[in-house]
Order: structure tokens, then sequence, then C-alpha cells
């Protein structure tokens, strides 16, 4: 366990995942917590849900003694407010992605060195506790070498929030940064996480569905990596039944892993069997709860961070490739 960190916490943007980041934050004890939005009726929700002062303006919530800035805007803005806090010293937890291009990163990887700031960007299925069963088990060479993988993802749009209309929401929106390569870059960090380095990237990207969006509902990546081994990663807005699973195949066996089902199994050829580790009650908040716990002790120089600013621009590098490779067709070397 954690303590919460001294100093005040800014939350940037009052959407969905703004919302559940200042709950958590008041949970695990975080005392001091202000917030900070331009829609007016999302000001007034916060302030009477959490008791917090919400801002306005952005320049003035920074200039409240803030020590710790959550960036849960669209992605569009990530970028330029995670700049403006970087250059006031902020320590910064930045929402996935962590901008919509690499232009402008290296300034921000600059002042983070300069100004000693704590970044995380958030990742937070490397929270998951079926995901960190599935690390042990590469780590410890459960299936011997690895071979291939596959990581997938899939959810109709507008069942994400039934309570707005998914048109006017970010994911659906190309100016606001939408679409589900970026929108789904969870798929694509951990297969990374787990597996190492990307090398090249051959994709398929477009829009498939009778959705009513701008931006793309479907996208199949197959990546090289540096091991020698090949992965796909398939994500859409367009599956009617909710699929968050991962599969990763050895010469000596296979692990599974799937969200929706509580479950890692995996089989070795040593025994010939299969054997699973379920998660019958796990609570899908517990993985944002770890993942403050740790940037708590990220902040008290505890522990270093899982997803800094350089591993949120390497992923996106490699999805920024993916599209580059869609559009040219032709396989990416990274």
């Amino acid at each position: 366990m954690s303590s919460a960190p001294n100093g005040k916490f800014l939350v940037v943007g009052c959407g969905s995942i703004g919302r559940r980041h200042l709950g958590n934050l008041q949970s695990l004890g975080v005392d001091e917590i202000i917030a900070f939005d331009v829609v007016e009726e999302r000001r007034h929700a916060v302030a009477e849900k959490f008791n917090v002062p919400v801002y306005a303006d952005y320049e003035e919530a920074l200039s409240q003694g803030v020590r710790a800035v959550l960036i849960c805007s669209p992605t569009r803005l990530h970028l330029e407010q995670s700049l403006q806090a970087a250059r006031m010293g902020c320590h910064l937890f930045i929402e996935k992605p962590i901008a919509t291009s690499l232009e402008g990163l290296d300034e921000l990887a600059n002042l983070v060195q300069v100004n000693h700031i704590k970044t995380l960007v958030g990742c937070n299925f490397r929270f998951h506790p079926g995901l960190q069963k599935v690390k042990s088990l590469l780590q410890t060479g459960t299936i011997g070498n690895i071979v291939s993988a596959r990581a997938q993802f899939g959810q109709y749009l507008p069942s994400w929030h039934p309570w707005e209309d998914y048109r006017q929401g970010y994911s659906a929106r190309r100016d606001l940064g939408g679409g589900v390569l970026l929108d789904r870059i969870h798929e694509l960090d951990y297969i990374r996480w787990l597996l190492g380095e990307v090398s090249s990237v051959a994709a398929l990207i477009g829009k498939l569905s009778h959705l009513e969006i701008d931006t793309e509902d479907t996208v199949d990546l197959l990546l090289g990596f540096s091991g020698g081994f090949f992965g796909t990663v398939h994500v859409d807005y367009v599956r009617r039944t909710y699929d968050c699973s991962f599969e990763v195949v050895g010469d000596q066996g296979t692990i599974q892993w799937s969200f929706q089902d509580h479950k890692v199994r995996w089989f070795t050829a040593e025994d010939n069997c299969w054997h699973s580790q379920e998660w019958p009650k796990y609570e899908v908040n517990s993985m944002y709860l770890d993942q403050f716990r740790h940037f708590f002790r990220l902040l008290e120089e505890q522990e270093s961070s899982m997803a800094d600013v350089s591993e949120g621009a390497r992923v996106l590098e490699i999805a920024l490739a993916a599209r580059q490779a869609a559009d040219e067709g032709k396989v990416i070397r990274l």
C-alpha cells in the first residue's frame, strides 16, 4: 500500500475518465484536488459530486501551487496541456495516447529531464493481474521460445457510454484525436510491454461499418518483433459481444488471457495439460487504483515509472507508423 503523497493534484478534463480519476484520488486519500474543464455543465457536475474547486481557465488552475497534473482531456489537447504543466515544473500523469503526433514530444522530453519531472502515461492494462501473470509466465520461460502472439479488442462503440450520443464523443471525432487505432492503443502498448520491441509494422485500417463517425472503426496490425517472432493486433468499434483477449504461442506451449473471463490459461508441452488462474471477483477499477498507487510511489521516488513519456512516445510512433503503412501499402521498418 502507498499512502497518498502531499501536494495539490489537478485533474484536467472532467469527462468519464477524469471523473473516475477524481473519485479514485479521493478514495486513496489525496486531500488537495482541483479540476479544470472548458464545459460549464461538467464543471458544475464535478464541483457538486466531488466537492472540489473547478476552474474554467487552465493557466489559472496551474497557478494554484499544483504538484501533479493529470491530463484527461481529448487526445489532441494532451501535448500542449502537458507542455504547459511541464514548464511549471509539475509532475505528469497523461492519459493514453500521449499525443496525436510526434511533433513536440522532444520538447516535452527535454522539459521532463531539465525540470526533474516524474511522468506516467495511463496505460492501465499494465496493472491488470491477468497480464501481469502472463508477463511472469513469459519471464520464467514457461512456453519456451515465442513464435507468435495476438492481442484483440472489440466492442460496439455506442455501448461504451450508452448515456451519451456516441457521435459526439471523442472516439468518433477525428478533430479530437479519436479513432480506434489510438483509442485502443492499450493493445499495442501491452503487447510491446510483454514481448519486447517492435521492429516493423504493416497494417489495414478502415471505416467498415455503418457507424456515424469520421474515424476508422477497424484496424489489423502485423508486427515484427526484434526477437524474431510475429504478432498481430486487432481492434474495432464494431463487435457486438465484448472481447478483450491475448494469446501467445511458444515452441513449448501456449498462454491465453481473457479480460472478460477474468482468467489466464497456459498449456505446457512438459506436462501436456492446461493450467489456469482466475479472478472471479476482480473489479475493473482495481487496475486504475493500482496505477495511482504506482504513481504515488513514483512521486516519492520509491519506484521508477512503468510507462514514462519516452514509453508513451515509442508506442505512439509505432501506431503512427502503422497508419503510414496502411496509407502506403507497405511494411514500415522501425
